[in-house]
């Protein structure tokens, strides 16, 4: 059926309609005061740009320099053109000092720069400057981009850096106008080399004399005959033409020349969130191909090198292995310095991926490595005494290995950091539970972090071992059967022991105590000693973790009558109170417990121990001679080791000679045991027999009641003297 039209009259009146409500509706607005019709969308914002400098000391013909420039290209197609990175090679901005100053300003956006030279201010940046530590390429960078590598890092932030990546600028290879084949090679040459200690003591360890010559002079002092021979990577040496002075190339890869990719933290806060996770993520993907690309120049460099004549020789794995093992004294002596966190978790990862490799083969577990764990504070203010024990614990691995090891198979450490924090200290020995091989756990030195693992170190049955922790609950508990044994001192012995001194030096006597599980073990020791003195002897206040300012609390102190000080702190506190005591007119004399020994307490404080009587309680004298000779022997062998001079001081003794009685009272307990099920393991503990150890002869070491090795007759009173050694005092 058709459809009707409407007639056109009815069209005309709809539009005549519509045009009138629009006017009516149009006044109404203006009348109103509304205005001309508006969008209520919000005015468009302008989009943030930033532009940021990028500086390096290489020159703009360098892998670092192209893999730069990359950088700030993909910056700025990923951020759409809202970052803009301009790259400053060849030193534009100053030298590395320089620049590393002005991004702690924030007056530089992004650095790179060598690790040797960060090295100065962190010194854990000598970690992949340790010669032939590393296997391989390899196994460097998979420690520089996985854990070791992320410790490594967050230490810039202490400097106002923001560590993000490891670049390079290639592995370091010998040069010499002989072969370098051989530890023994470099005997009686001279060798140049940087500013470092560490790299002047490699050459050193093989009879080399180290020379400190400028590398923009070095090629004149190879030609005169200055120095005979140095290590550098292949592209300086190339760069350098150093293959016109010297004939002979060792292809070592000893050592590694890297360069941090840092941002200042200043102005890394100051970028919005998605703009900090470009530069992290882009920079961090960079690495592998800025590695590549410093490989394939190298491989032309090497074709150079040949070329000019030199002869080139590549280091075998027997070569490597005895360059290893003649510098490891050197490398272990560095503990400290580079820092155990970080030697600790690139042992646990090569031990994981030995038994990763082991599993995957189907190796019988009887073939595998037994082990030995370390819980303990591996990086904070407690670290020298965690590194002191770990020194202990390898002397007595390393001879227990040397004459068959255990049951047939040998001991290895894995030593994890808790940084003080028991929910760390809690995740270590569920770890260390989970290994197989695991025979027990050496604790480290804080008392309060080893209460909260207590029963989680009963519930997991794993004999847990203390070799310093000298708190009376760590002991003496209700867990039964005790998986806990010690060789430390106790604080029910070492209360009386600082009171009898302290009473000898004055009648009105202040103890200090620390805030912590710790402090209250000595508030309970000291209690009742307390209240068989005249009232007002003796008072009991509490410091806290933390606490800083001491000046105005010791005026009060002296200002109440107190004349001698009992201290229980530990190294951070301590020192604060020792500087503002310093201070005073007559200081007060002091008697401590021996907590901050295991800080690195004496370097910080010498100048403020010139001026206070400072004695505090010990278990064994290292430094001071001795009438034991396995001690003395020990103290030799441990001097040897890690490389320290006879009036070198010793790093927190006694957590070295008790973990050392301990691990060899270990082995003789799963000897006797014969099995490594850790059950059988803590029942033979009870039943060892004599023991002739280093810090005394144990007869026996422990029994079914009685799982603490020593006594008070231990306890010596001790000082520093003026190298820091820990020696005995009256």
């Amino acid at each position: 059926m058709a459809t009707k039209r409407k007639p056109i009259h009815y069209l005309i009146v709809t539009l005549l309609t519509l045009s009138i409500v629009l006017a009516v509706v149009g006044c109404y607005l203006y009348y109103s005061g509304a205005g001309p019709l508006r969008s209520n969308a919000p005015p468009p914002v302008a989009v943030a740009r930033y532009s940021l400098r990028l500086g390096l000391n290489l020159s703009a013909d360098s892998a670092l320099h192209a893999a730069s420039q990359r950088f700030a290209e993909r910056i700025a197609e990923r951020s759409q053109g809202r970052v803009e990175v301009k790259v400053y090679p060849d030193q534009q901005l100053g030298t590395d000092e320089q620049m590393v100053e002005m991004a702690r300003e924030g007056k530089l956006d992004l650095l790179l720069t060598p690790t040797a030279k960060l090295s100065v201010d962190v010194p854990a940046m000598q970690y992949a400057d340790l010669p032939f530590y590393f296997a391989d390429r390899a196994e460097l960078y998979s420690m520089l981009d996985g854990e070791p590598g992320n410790l490594l890092l967050a230490k810039l932030n202490d400097i106002g850096l923001v560590g993000i990546a490891f670049w390079e600028n290639g592995f370091k290879q010998f040069t010499a106008n002989r072969p370098l084949l051989r530890p023994e090679d470099f005997a009686g040459l001279r060798i140049r080399t940087m500013k470092s200690r560490l790299l002047m003591d490699q050459f050193s360890a093989m009879g080399a004399e180290p020379v400190v010559i400028d590398f923009a002079t070095l090629h004149q002092a190879l030609t005169d005959g200055a120095v005979d021979g140095q290590e550098n990577p292949l592209v300086a040496i190339a760069g350098k033409r150093l293959y016109e002075v010297q004939s002979h190339l060792t292809l070592s890869n000893h050592a590694w020349l890297g360069y941090v990719f840092s941002a200042s933290r200043k102005a890394f806060e100051g970028l919005p969130q998605d703009i900090r996770d470009l530069i992290l993520d882009t920079a961090r993907e960079l690495a592998p191909w800025e590695r590549e690309e410093t490989a394939r120049r190298e491989a032309q460099f090497l074709e150079t090198i040949r070329a000019a004549g030199v002869q080139v020789h590549t280091l075998g794995g027997d070569q490597r292995q005895r360059f290893a093992e003649a510098l490891a004294p050197l490398v272990r002596g560095y503990g400290f310095e580079v820092g155990y966190d970080l030697l600790a978790k690139t042992d646990e990862l090569r031990i994981m991926a030995l038994l990763d490799q082991a599993n995957r083969a189907g190796q019988p577990a009887s073939t595998m490595p037994l082990l030995l764990g370390l819980d303990a504070d591996l990086s904070g203010s407690g670290a020298m005494a965690g590194g002191a024990i770990l020194r202990g614990m390898e002397m007595a691995v390393d001879e227990i290995n040397g004459k068959g090891g255990i049951l047939g198979r040998p001991l290895r450490i894995v030593a994890r950091d808790h940084r003080q924090n028991p929910f760390r200290g809690l995740e270590n020995i569920e770890t260390f539970a989970r290994l197989p091989g695991m025979l027990a756990t050496m604790a480290g030195m804080h008392t309060s972090v080893i209460q909260d693992e207590l029963e989680t170190i009963h519930r997991l049955q794993l004999p847990f071992l203390m070799a310093w922790s000298a708190g009376t609950g760590v002991i003496h508990h209700d867990y039964q059967p005790s998986y806990t044994f010690r060789v430390s001192i106790d604080d029910t012995w070492v209360a009386p022991f600082l009171l009898e001194h302290a009473l000898h030096r004055g009648r009105h006597i202040t103890a200090l105590l620390e805030q912590s599980a710790w402090g209250r073990s000595n508030e309970e020791a000291l209690n009742p000693l307390i209240a068989k003195l005249p009232p007002g002897t003796v008072t009991l206040e509490w410091l806290n973790r933390g606490e800083t300012d001491f000046a105005a609390r010791l005026s009060e102190l002296r200002d109440r009558g107190t004349d001698v000080i009992i201290l229980v702190a530990n190294a951070a506190e301590s020192r604060e109170l020792v500087e503002d005591m310093a201070r005073m007119d007559n200081p007060l004399p002091i008697y401590a417990h021996w907590g901050f020994t295991g800080g690195d307490f004496w370097r910080q404080s010498q100048h403020a121990l010139s001026k206070v009587e400072l004695r505090f309680v010990q278990s064994i004298l290292m430094d001071n001679g001795t009438a034991n000779p396995r001690l003395t022997a020990f103290t030799e062998r441990y001097r040897a080791r890690y490389r320290l001079t006879a009036i070198d001081p010793i790093p927190a003794p006694a957590g070295t000679a008790h973990a050392y009685d301990l691990v060899h009272l270990l082995a003789s307990a799963v000897r006797q045991a014969g099995t490594s099920d850790t059950q059988a393991i803590r029942a033979a503990m009870e039943k060892l027999k004599s023991y002739p150890g280093i810090v005394r002869d144990y007869v026996p070491p422990f029994t079914a009641e009685r799982h603490d090795a020593l006594g008070p007759d231990i306890l010596h009173l001790a000082k520093y003297d003026e190298r820091g050694r820990i020696v005995g005092a009256r």
